[in-house]
C-alpha cells in the first residue's frame, strides 16, 4: 500500500489551468431527453408496481436476494470501478478485474464509462464553481434557491447540454481498447442490467411471475436505490454534513450515505484527498469499497493502492 498523496492536477486540482476555448454546450436531442426521462421515471413506476404486487402476492426471499445482489454488484462497479479506479486511479489491478469493474459499473445505468468519468473529473476541477456539472450552490440565496440547487445537483443536470470538451478529460481511457469497447457497448449493459434479474427470477422460481418480479425488484427497484443513493453524493453531500478537512468546495461528510454508498458519503474526505483509495479515514467511517480494494490487494489482484499518510491527513485537517 502506498502511503502517499499525489494529486493529478489535470483531473483533481480545482485551480488547474483550463483551455481558453469556449465550452459551448451541445444541444440535447429530443430522443436523449426522452431516454433520460425514462431512466428517471421508470424505476419509480417499478417501485409502485412492486408495492402493489407485494400487497397482493406476498414477500419473496428470491426477489429480495436478486435486488440486494444486483445492488452489491452495481454499487461496487460504480464506487470501486468507475470512481476510484478509472476516474482517480487510486489503485491498479489486473485486466480481468479491470474489465469486470467496468462492466459492473455500466450495469448501474448511470451512463457510459467514458461520460461518467469525464463528468466526474470535470466536477473535481470545477467543484462548486460555475463549470461544475452538478453543484447545488450556483444559485442566489434563499429557500427557493436552495431547492433549485438541490434539484439541479440531484437530477436536473441530466437534462442540461453536455460540454463540448468532455473528451479532453479521458485521453487515458480513450487509449484503452477494453474500456473503449465496454463504453461503446453501453446499450447492451442496459439490456443486461434489466434482463439478467428477470432471467434469474424466472429460472429460480420456474415461473413467468418469478421473471416479472425479478425484473421489477432486481431491475427497476434496484436501479431506483442505486441511482438516488449515488446522486445524493452530488446533492446531499454538498449541502449537509461535516467538513473535517480543508477543501476548495462545499463537500461534506454524511454518515448515512457513507454507509449506503459504500464509503462515497465521506465526501469531504474524498475532496481533500481525491486520489486516495480510502474515503473513510477514521476507524468508525465505514468504507466498504475500500475493504473490497484491500481484499483485492491481499490476494494479489490490486497493487499501488494509494492512501494519504498520517502526516498528510493531519496537515489538511481543519483546526
Amino acid at each position: 500500500m502506498l502511503r502517499v498523496h499525489m494529486d493529478d492536477p489535470t483531473f483533481t486540482n480545482p485551480d488547474a489551468p483550463v483551455p481558453t476555448h469556449a465550452d459551448s454546450p451541445q444541444p440535447v436531442s429530443v430522443g436523449a431527453r426522452m431516454a433520460t426521462l425514462a431512466v428517471v421515471v421508470f424505476p419509480f413506476l417499478g417501485l409502485i408496481a412492486a408495492i402493489i404486487l407485494l400487497w397482493g402476492i406476498g414477500f419473496s426471499w428470491v426477489h429480495l436476494g436478486l435486488m440486494l445482489g444486483m445492488y452489491l454488484v452495481t454499487t461496487v462497479g460504480i464506487t470501486v470501478g468507475f470512481h476510484r479506479l478509472f476516474t482517480h486511479k487510486s489503485f491498479e489491478t489486473v485486466w480481468p478485474v479491470r474489465a469486470a469493474l467496468a462492466i459492473a459499473g455500466s450495469l448501474a445505468i448511470e451512463g457510459s464509462i467514458f461520460k461518467w468519468v469525464a463528468m466526474h473529473r470535470r466536477h473535481h476541477q470545477h467543484s462548486d464553481r460555475h463549470d461544475d456539472p452538478h453543484s447545488p450552490h450556483n444559485h442566489s440565496g434563499g429557500v427557493w434557491a436552495s431547492i433549485r440547487g438541490f434539484w439541479r445537483s440531484h437530477i436536473g443536470w441530466f437534462f442540461e447540454p453536455d460540454p463540448v470538451d468532455l473528451n479532453r478529460y479521458i485521453p487515458d481511457l480513450a487509449k484503452d481498447r477494453t474500456v473503449r469497447v465496454i463504453s461503446n457497448l453501453f446499450p447492451l449493459w442496459v439490456a443486461l442490467s434489466l434482463g439478467l434479474p428477470a432471467l434469474l427470477g424466472g429460472l429460480i422460481t420456474m415461473s413467468w411471475l418469478g421473471a416479472l418480479l425479478g425484473f421489477i425488484w432486481g431491475g427497476l427497484v434496484r436501479i431506483l436505490f442505486v441511482h438516488h443513493i449515488t446522486w445524493s453524493i452530488n446533492s446531499v453531500c454538498h449541502l449537509w454534513g461535516t467538513k473535517p478537512f480543508r477543501s476548495h468546495d462545499e463537500s461534506r461528510n454524511n454518515a448515512i450515505f457513507g454507509i449506503l454508498a459504500f464509503g462515497e458519503g465521506w465526501h469531504n474526505n474524498h475532496h481533500a484527498f481525491p486520489t486516495s483509495a480510502r474515503h473513510g479515514l477514521r476507524w468508525w467511517e465505514i468504507d466498504l469499497a475500500y475493504l473490497f480494494i484491500r481484499a483485492l490487494e491481499l490476494v494479489g489482484l490490486a497493487r499501488r493502492v494509494r492512501v494519504p499518510s498520517p502526516q498528510a491527513i493531519e496537515a489538511r485537517r481543519v483546526r
